[in-house]
């Protein structure tokens, strides 16, 4: 039985202890701290952090795979690839978005950017579950065009949602909000006049 009982413990098992914080990454020189101003200096590069981060779980979990970082904007989207990459992300991409929500503490907690947006995908689930997601998009569109009836999806995380606004903003038949609060909140499609 495993003996951790916090999540620092888990983080430390993958090298992202508070312990880690004061050692210097390989080939990176120790930051000099002289000042306030030269406080934020301590913090570590935000795209090697979450390289460190992914490289290390994916090392414990499947050391067959391979994970690349690119920076876009606000965020930085990780591709983890290889012959198992699929399985992790789990029963309806719960794994996945775990990852994604342990990634982002790291990365704030060590690079200080919690502007930065993180996303992760493997073995391509995220963009597969997003042709899947507009697909029924424009399914139900014609569904509610048709009927004239509004039509409510079941409960889904936002950024589920936010794929679904995307595929019918500019649908001339219908329009879509969501409704709710918290787990509960959920899309609605309804025709565009009416």
């Amino acid at each position: 039985m495993d003996n951790r009982t916090n999540l620092d413990d888990y983080l430390a098992g993958l090298g992202i202890s508070d312990a880690d914080e004061s050692a210097p990454l390989p080939h990176t020189p120790e930051p000099v701290l002289t000042g306030a101003p030269a406080l934020e200096a301590a913090h570590e590069d935000p795209r090697a952090v979450l390289e460190r981060f992914l490289r290390g779980l994916i090392a414990r979990l499947d050391p067959t795979l391979q994970v690349s970082i690119t920076e876009t904007g606000d965020a930085l989207e990780a591709e983890i690839t290889g012959e198992n990459a699929a399985k992790l992300a789990g029963r309806d991409g719960r794994v996945l978005g775990a990852i994604e929500v342990i990634a982002y503490t790291v990365l704030t907690k060590q690079a200080g950017r919690g502007d930065l947006r993180v996303r992760v995908d493997v073995g391509g689930y995220r963009k597969r579950q997003s042709d899947t997601l507009s697909k029924l998009a424009e399914r139900l569109a014609v569904q509610v065009a048709k009927s004239g009836e509004p039509h409510e999806l079941q409960p889904m995380p936002a950024a589920e949602r936010r794929i679904i606004h995307i595929t019918l903003k500019e649908h001339p038949d219908v329009v879509s909000e969501s409704v709710g609060e918290g787990a509960a909140r959920r899309l609605v499609i309804r025709p565009r006049h009416g």
